[in-house]
């Protein structure tokens, strides 16, 4: 379960009404991969391809070979319920893979990922009970990746696609049947010729495959379509959805100027690809989407919420700028084109730690590099097993993320019942402790497990204490906490430049003097200074490839600096031609 707490602020602190706060990988209890050869290297979670649909006042989340879904009152508080969509003649392992969801009057549907004509379409008025019933037994479009919309003119259409070859189709379906009208027409494919962001690769350089294009979701907004779709590759940083936009269900569809419009290729959790874009219960948007993790395996993800809306002249945009940190969520209405970031910063990035034991390689730095493809790991999962970070200074902590990583794991698939217990201690001066955080009676797997705080600690030590592990050994991919240190904000980068040629306007390099007070930077971009809505957060360097570009537009660049402290004013913004 996603666990929520209202924030408390103590006199010191400047008075704010509560809000509950969130951090992406969003801590659900997922499954592991039920694929025996997606396991070879290692049996860990996964899921994908998100969908999430408000029916009857809550919130239904369906995502890839999770054996059930989840529902929410709040986007906070998530439940698990089981449920297998296969029949039994159905000798797959995809339960549910990259799922199609859509409400049709009074009743919630739901279809599969299949190349074969003999998978139903699901049907229930009342999911959170579990009771469901085919809608068609058979339905006549093999469909992987589908996504359903209808029409505020009462027409169905199905959207479906994945393929480095072959288009995005559509087709109208009869709402009453279920059967296609007409042919599937074919929509409009990848040109990673003309967009940087659609090469293939962690770094865009289309080796060993051409890009894929999958994962359909249509929107309509203010009378246009908006037709997302992912690309270039599940496995990448880089994982984003793009966006075309027509006039009609079946287009034609033109690029819309500003894409990727879901895009986050650096921080702790990256990826922002195959989601959909949904409201909420104050009509603010959303888009949920894939995040990548890709250690042992090249489907080993996990999934992500971010504000999202369109502008003025109605482009469609993503906010992604400090994703991975704690964010507010709604109560009421918002402008998501401004942020719903905390503040709280994280306070122990690449900080010392001190632990119980090593097992092999897997070295103590891992658990806070910020990199979520490495961990720490202790040599066993006995209780006592401990982390130790150091603040380096005395702080002010308001929140904790715990991502455990799966070492030795001994799972296939959905495993009910299982769960995490820890005790997270505190420490002024690293030897008298008090328990921050008491998780000893903990009866819920939190493989992402994020504290808010009732109210704000000063601290400087934290220890994480193994209690109980559901499978494997004890291991951590990232202890992150988050606050605000007791020093002073960076100072704006000095020297930033864009260095973009003519040979490949898809790429540029930009370079800055590095700041020995930042730990980190955001770089903006966009096409107009006042649209700045890509965010790409770097750690450790002073220097980035940007390969995703659209070749014939001009781009505009800002970048600020990040430490313990906040945030520095960002650069005037450069203009690439």
């Amino acid at each position: 379960m996603l666990c929520l707490t209202f924030l408390l602020f103590s006199p010191t602190i400047q008075a704010q009404t509560p809000r509950p706060t969130y951090c992406n990988p969003l801590n659900l209890d997922y499954g592991y991969t039920p694929i025996p050869e997606f396991a070879a290297a290692g049996r860990h979670r996964a899921t994908a391809d998100p969908v999430i649909t408000r029916y009857k006042g809550d919130y239904y989340l369906f995502s890839t070979n999770q054996w059930g879904y989840w529902w929410s009152p709040d986007l906070s508080s998530w439940k698990f319920i089981s449920h297998s969509f296969l029949r039994p003649e159905h000798k797959v392992y995809d339960d549910l893979c990259a799922p199609a969801v859509f409400v049709l009057g009074d009743t919630l549907l739901v279809y599969g990922s299949t190349h074969n004509k003999d998978f139903p379409i699901w049907m229930s008025t009342n999911p959170k009970a579990n009771k469901w019933k085919e809608a068609v037994h058979n339905f006549q479009i093999g469909a992987w990746d589908p996504a359903f919309f209808l029409d505020t003119d009462g027409k169905l259409y199905l959207y479906w696609g994945s393929s480095n070859e072959l288009p995005l189709y559509g087709q109208q379906i009869s709402r009453k049947t279920f059967q296609p009208i007409g042919e599937a027409k074919p929509l409009f494919g990848l040109n990673d010729q003309q967009f940087g962001w659609q090469r293939f690769g962690e770094y865009l350089d289309n080796t060993f495959l051409d890009p894929f294009m999958e994962g359909a979701w249509m929107t309509r907004y203010n009378g246009k379509y908006y037709l997302q779709y992912g690309a270039p590759g599940t496995e990448f940083s880089g994982y984003a959805d793009g966006v075309q936009v027509a006039d009609k269900p079946l287009g034609p569809f033109t690029p819309q100027p500003h894409n990727p419009f879901a895009y986050k290729p650096g921080g702790f959790a990256r990826g922002a690809g195959h989601g959909n874009t949904f409201q909420d219960a104050w009509t603010n948007w959303w888009h949920v989407s894939t995040l990548v993790v890709s250690a042992k395996n090249n489907f080993e993800r996990r999934l992500g919420l971010w504000p999202a809306g369109f502008d003025a002249e109605g482009t469609l945009y993503t906010n992604t700028t400090f994703g991975d940190y704690p964010h507010y969520l709604p109560t009421g209405p918002a402008n998501h084109l401004k942020t719903q970031f905390t503040g709280w910063m994280l306070l122990n990035y690449q900080r010392p730690v001190r632990v119980s034991s090593t097992l092999g390689g897997y070295l103590p730095n891992y658990a806070v590099d910020e990199n979520i493809k490495t961990y720490w790991s202790a040599a066993t999962a006995n209780p006592g097993e401990y982390l130790q970070t150091d603040l380096g200074s005395v702080s002010t902590v308001r929140a904790i993320q715990i991502n455990y990583a799966d070492q030795d794991a001994g799972y296939l698939g959905k495993k009910p019942g299982i769960y995490h217990q820890y005790q997270l201690l505190s420490s002024l001066d690293g030897k008298r402790w008090k328990v921050l955080v008491d998780k000893s009676r903990n009866r819920t797997d939190v493989p992402h497990d994020y504290i808010a705080l009732p109210a704000p600690v000063k601290t400087r030590y934290l220890k994480l204490v193994n209690l109980h592990m559901p499978t494997g050994k004890f291991a951590i991919s990232g202890l992150r906490v988050f606050g605000l240190g007791s020093g002073t904000k960076p100072l704006p980068v000095q020297g930033f430049v864009v260095l973009r040629t003519e040979k490949d306007k898809r790429s540029a390099w930009l370079k800055w003097a590095p700041d020995d007070k930042a730990y980190a930077y955001n770089i903006y971009t966009g096409l107009a200074p006042t649209k700045l809505y890509s965010c790409i957060m770097v750690h450790g360097a002073n220097e980035y490839y940007f390969k995703g570009m659209d070749k014939d537009r001009p781009y505009y660049f800002t970048i600020e600096a990040i430490n313990e402290n906040g945030v520095s004013t960002r650069t005037p913004v450069a203009l690439a031609r």
